[in-house]
């Protein structure tokens, strides 16, 4: 049973979770719980874990679950993340991005995809569908837009939007055939026992190979120079000189630009409908972003076009 005494609430993350550490005798675990989407959040997450943990990939450990309630007690992988290990000025941040595409290249690796969940249930990942990938990029339409357009554009800009996100969908070129974890960026990075893990894993599907270095060179969160990105993308093709660049350059920066999209969609959305407005802050840099990877690539000319006639001070270029 999942003893709540000794626990103090820790920083959560954009999911219906509440976490909490629990110390005992020099020991410490995370009790999960959470009230909405129990499967996605509990059962799916700890069934992740368990694939990434059977690929010898770190990641939290389940040690008790009272899925009824919304409990569970898992492995706590510490309180540093690579995040705050790039934040120290001294650290050369170019071995720790190294580290962290290495870490990537391991997922990438994953082909044993089954497992069974705490519920003695059978589980493995899903396709990371177009259908999801149109779902997602849209919620930029489902929230960003109507905070920010007047009615009388609202209708007609979505539309034309929804038409260019489906376009750019169709242009992508490489198969969903790989481990995506689906927000591989330095704070879902924890630094444990002089190893790379990985948290907040429950989103994970089979699809493209660009996804997670998109998320992981263009992160919201944490701010790179154009020469970093660029150095690693180039590490990670080095590591990988059996894809084809051109291929995966293109999915690399629609997929970049979608997934920027669906960031500033679901950002609002914790605002508007959450009241978790500390995520507000990160947009303008999402912003960027986009202007970085739409800028002088013709793929990206109808969208460009309708976001700079809709958001002019947003695209600068």
């Amino acid at each position: 049973m999942i003893d709540l005494k000794n626990t103090k609430k820790i920083k959560g993350d954009a999911s219906f979770r509440t976490f909490f550490r629990k110390t005992k005798n020099n020991k410490s675990s995370i009790i999960v719980f959470t009230k909405k989407e129990k499967r996605k959040n509990l059962l799916i997450y700890d069934g992740i874990n368990k694939i990434l943990l059977k690929n010898n990939i770190v990641a939290p450990k389940l040690f008790f679950e009272k899925y009824s309630k919304g409990l569970m007690e898992i492995e706590d992988l510490g309180e540093k993340t690579v995040f705050q290990i790039l934040k120290n000025k001294e650290i050369n941040k170019q071995i720790i991005f190294k580290r962290s595409i290495q870490l990537l290249n391991k997922i990438q690796k994953i082909k044993d995809i089954k497992v069974k969940t705490f519920k003695n249930q059978d589980y493995h990942l899903e396709k990371y569908s177009k259908k999801i990938l149109l779902k997602e990029a849209s919620l930029f339409c489902n929230w960003y837009t109507p905070k920010v357009l007047n009615k009388k554009n609202l209708l007609i800009t979505n539309l034309n939007l929804k038409k260019q996100i489906k376009l750019l969908i169709e242009s992508l070129k490489l198969k969903n055939d790989t481990f995506v974890h689906r927000d591989f960026h330095v704070s879902n990075m924890m630094y444990n026992k002089n190893e790379f893990g990985l948290i907040d894993t429950q989103d994970a599907l089979i699809g493209n190979i660009a996804y997670d270095l998109a998320s992981l060179v263009d992160d919201v969160r944490f701010k790179t120079s154009l020469n970093q990105k660029n150095r690693m993308i180039d590490y990670y093709l080095k590591l990988n000189p059996q894809i084809n660049k051109e291929k995966f350059k293109n999915d690399f920066v629609i997929l970049s630009v979608l997934r920027n999209l669906k960031i500033i969609g679901i950002f609002t959305r914790l605002s508007v409908r959450d009241k978790k407005n500390n995520y507000l802050k990160l947009i303008p840099y999402a912003w960027q972003l986009i202007n970085l990877r739409i800028n002088k690539n013709k793929i990206f000319e109808q969208l460009k076009e309708i976001l700079k006639s809709n958001f002019p001070n947003k695209i600068k270029i």
